[in-house]
């Protein structure tokens, strides 16, 4: 890979793995706009570990809290304390992706055998979900906190980010949705998102690794540690900077966003 390619894929997923507008479409779009090659699994790993160090790193202190409330909570079996509650329904929203996983990776490689037809599917649920976002903000009621999801609302949740594999859904977006449509506030909903994010892209990784040793490519090491490394730090700005501004500026801009892009996208191809 190029320098330039490796800097911005990496930038790429940075940016877009926390904010509602699809990390993996924009991971399938960018080469193609630029003409590259698909980049291998390899580097996807490479990034992804960057946003997920990213992300336990900001929440580092919300982490310890939750995992001993959660040890506490099997001994006590009580469910008072509202870091082992959040905790336990974080583990419970992830659950959809753990069943539904690998059925819908398997619609994904499929997907990703056709350039004009994952073309589609992106621009297709770039605009829809983008729509249903805009709904979810607008109407949405926005007076709860993420310390208040219970049983129902994280199963909802997890089912909402289970087909978040196609591209151009958004995990974090179509999450966010899920929050926003059950009454929590914006913060709040992409708190639960950003949290939700670890268990799930610790275990996309973990497939995506086991396919890539079997695969037994050679490894461009320099490249991997780069992009692990700007991704990283590009995705640590945008979870700061996101949540810091989300109350203030709506989801519009995302939805604005979304929208333009799926259409760029659908007259691109059509």
């Amino acid at each position: 890979m190029e320098t330039i390619q490796i800097l911005l894929l990496a930038f790429v997923q940075g940016i877009t793995e926390f904010l509602p507008i699809s990390s993996s479409g924009h991971l399938v779009l960018t080469p193609l706009l630029f003409g590259y090659e698909l980049q291998s699994l390899a580097f996807d790993v490479s990034v992804h570990l960057g946003t997920l160090l990213a992300v336990m790193l900001y929440f580092r202190t919300e982490i310890v809290r939750m995992v001993a409330a959660v040890l506490g909570s099997t001994r006590t079996r009580s469910l008072e304390n509202p870091d082992a509650r959040l905790g336990w329904m974080l583990l419970l929203a992830t659950l959809p992706v753990v069943l539904l996983g690998l059925p819908l990776k398997s619609l994904l490689e499929y997907l990703r055998q056709d350039d004009t037809l994952i073309a589609f599917v992106i621009s297709g649920t770039t605009i829809g979900f983008g729509a249903l976002l805009w709904w979810a903000d607008w109407g949405g009621k926005r007076a709860r906190d993420e310390y208040s999801v219970h049983w129902r609302d994280a199963l909802v949740v997890g089912l909402m980010q289970a087909i978040a594999i196609i591209p151009g859904t958004s995990r974090s977006g179509i999450t966010i949705t899920a929050g926003l449509m059950l009454g929590l506030t914006r913060r709040a909903a992409s708190r639960f998102s950003f949290l939700l994010a670890i268990p799930t892209i610790l275990m996309a990784g973990a497939l995506e690794t086991l396919d890539l040793l079997e695969a037994q490519d050679p490894t461009d090491w320099l490249a991997l540690g780069l992009g692990a490394a700007i991704s990283f730090a590009v995705a640590y700005l945008t979870i700061h900077f996101f949540l810091r501004f989300i109350e203030r500026i709506s989801m519009l801009p995302f939805v604005i966003y979304r929208f333009l892009l799926g259409g760029v996208i659908l007259f691109l191809v059509w």
